[in-house]
């Protein structure tokens, strides 16, 4: 029989409830005290009566003094930081040290690349999931041995001449689908992942990865099964994720379709 609060520690967990802020639990039942604007002159009257008082007006203060970066000055951040990056490192630290996704403080781990960085094939999904942010690497667990496999079917690996990463390095809680304004965020990083790494081909695993980079609406199933050439001059093509495939096994047959797509490009 299963213990039911290792089940509800398991669900917390992949909803991506990590740490507790907490030692006890919060008594949402309990009365909540309003606080009111306190004026100027009410500082002053109050300066030196209460210590306890003097450390919520400074507070008060200190929220009031905070300033949230719209979503345009996020993604101007964003394109600043990857304009100073020469290196790989250089990028991974700067996403690192980067605070303008809410999903860093949720994610366990920063979730940047694998396989060679010298490869001409580059593989992009969207997001990490719940084994790669535990492990901090891309396409890890079920979903990765099947993208190995279906790497292999056209002799690719990884460790040989592929290299792997998302556009968002930080796992959305619960493995929710990325939001378009995440997206927006993320993309100055992933450009210049690709401006560093230099491909001659990518491969866009899922709908979001796809019409982020292709900027496209278009759903995955009308992108699959052509050619597309991306801003830079990169030749692309997009497929459905693993992890879909892992959900219905029936759309293999479309992916291995595009794998051979893609192998001729490849001989070509």
């Amino acid at each position: 029989m299963n213990n039911p609060y290792v089940a509800a520690l398991d669900f917390l967990i992949d909803a991506g409830v990590t740490v507790a802020l907490m030692d006890e639990p919060n008594d949402r039942f309990k009365p909540i005290e309003l606080a009111r604007d306190i004026m100027p002159s009410e500082v002053e009257g109050h300066q030196g009566k209460n210590k306890d008082t003097d450390s919520s007006i400074a507070l008060a203060s200190t929220h009031n003094d905070t300033t949230l970066k719209s979503h345009t000055e996020t993604i101007a951040e964003a394109e600043k930081l990857v304009a100073e990056c020469n290196t790989l490192d250089d990028l991974k630290t700067a996403i690192q040290n980067f605070d303008g996704l809410s999903l860093k403080k949720t994610a366990t781990n920063l979730v940047f690349a694998d396989g060679n960085p010298n490869a001409k094939i580059m593989v992009i999904g969207e997001a990490p999931g719940a084994d790669e942010d535990r492990q901090g690497m891309p396409f890890v667990g079920i979903t990765g041995q099947l993208l190995d496999n279906i790497l292999k079917c056209i002799n690719l690996s990884r460790t040989d001449n592929v290299y792997i990463t998302n556009i968002l390095n930080w796992r959305p809680p619960g493995n929710r689908t990325p939001t378009k304004e995440e997206m927006d965020i993320a993309t100055p990083f992933i450009l210049k992942h690709i401006d560093l790494v230099k491909p001659d081909y990518i491969i866009l695993c899922g709908g979001v990865a796809a019409q982020t980079l292709l900027k496209s609406k278009e759903s995955i199933s009308r992108l699959r099964g052509k050619i597309h050439e991306l801003d830079n001059g990169i030749t692309a093509i997009a497929t459905y994720h693993p992890a879909f495939l892992l959900r219905t096994p029936l759309q293999k047959k479309k992916v291995w379709d595009d794998m051979l797509m893609f192998k001729g490009l490849l001989d070509a």
